[in-house]
């Protein structure tokens, strides 16, 4: 006895390798002609009425879809990656010229729709200045202006002062 899911199908709607529509024919009917040509036969859409079926080569169909999924993989863009931008001053004060590098760096990321991490990191003991990140940090984010928001206030985690830039959209 057959349960409700093991109907069979008697007919299959044949296309063949040239894409041409052959007609309606008998599931065993359909299997041989795809031998007589060395073929397979491939189901492309088991929910029509009756179910379409292809005549062609398996492997090169199979081929074919993963590469187009791959193209397509590569043309997405990646919106959600986050960029790491590091400050790493000396003797408590990062240099005029080093901070600029470090802001049109931000700005290069913000402008390719990218979020940027500014991490501000305290070395020996100018953790017991914070301040001076703190300071160091609203400074990056008047300089950016119109490039992007703040989207996370500069936070203290151990010993790096953490600001997260999203571009502006």
């Amino acid at each position: 006895m057959r349960g409700p899911r093991e109907t069979r199908v008697r007919e299959v709607r044949v296309i063949d390798d040239a894409g041409e529509a052959l007609g309606i024919f008998d599931v065993r009917e359909a299997l041989n002609l795809a031998k007589e040509k060395g073929l397979d036969l491939i189901e492309v859409a088991p929910t029509a009425q009756p179910p379409v079926c292809k005549i062609g080569d398996y492997g090169r169909i199979k081929y074919e879809q993963g590469k187009r999924e791959r193209e397509q993989q590569r043309k997405q863009k990646h919106l959600s990656e986050i960029k790491d931008v590091r400050i790493d001053p000396r003797n408590g004060a990062i240099g005029e010229n080093d901070l600029q590098v470090k802001i049109r760096a931000i700005q290069r990321f913000l402008e390719a729709g990218h979020k940027v991490k500014v991490i501000y990191r305290y070395i020996g003991r100018a953790i017991t200045h914070p301040e001076l990140g703190r300071l160091t940090l609203e400074d990056v984010v008047q300089r950016i202006g119109e490039a992007g928001v703040v989207e996370r206030p500069p936070i203290l985690e151990g010993k790096q002062l953490i600001l997260i830039l999203a571009p502006k959209s």
